[in-house]
């Protein structure tokens, strides 16, 4: 479903190395998010939490973040992104594969409408094979974009 050689399971697999840098210690959920750029480089986050919870960062986002700072949000292909309750080591542990909330739906949107593409949304577990690839436009369908204020 990606754009480049960088396979799904790569994908998850640097979202799982990113999610043991997650800072959650009040809800004790680890994220990992992994941005497969245009020329194959990947770009990662983890989730970011905060005493004031309104201000912590999801790990899509800081991800997003990070591509944006290197003058990179139109090279955005895919995301790979995982999560789960953290165990006794601060490791995200569960079978289930997680996808981006409704505002990481928004915030990845907003580079693939710069881009001029549907990324590729891969959902994976903290732990073992499972995977569920899906379109952004599946996950955000009528999103709202740069397209609807003339800019693009």
């Amino acid at each position: 479903m990606t754009d480049t050689a960088v396979s799904p399971a790569d994908l998850i697999a640097a979202a799982r190395a990113a999610a043991r840098h997650a800072h959650a210690p009040y809800s004790r959920f680890a994220v990992g998010a992994a941005l497969l750029m245009t020329d194959g480089t990947l770009v990662t986050g983890a989730n970011v939490e905060n005493a004031s919870y309104g201000l912590s960062l999801c790990a899509e986002t800081v991800a997003i973040a990070t591509a944006s700072a290197a003058g990179r949000l139109r090279e955005v292909v895919a995301v790979g992104v995982i999560g789960g309750a953290m165990d006794a080591d601060g490791r995200a542990t569960g079978t289930a594969p997680v996808s981006p909330c409704g505002r990481c739906r928004q915030v990845l949107n907003e580079a693939a409408q710069l881009g001029g593409r549907d990324l590729a949304v891969h959902c994976g577990a903290a732990e073992g094979d499972a995977i569920a690839s899906y379109r952004l436009s599946e996950l955000l369908p009528q999103a709202f974009g740069p397209a609807d204020l003339g800019i693009g």
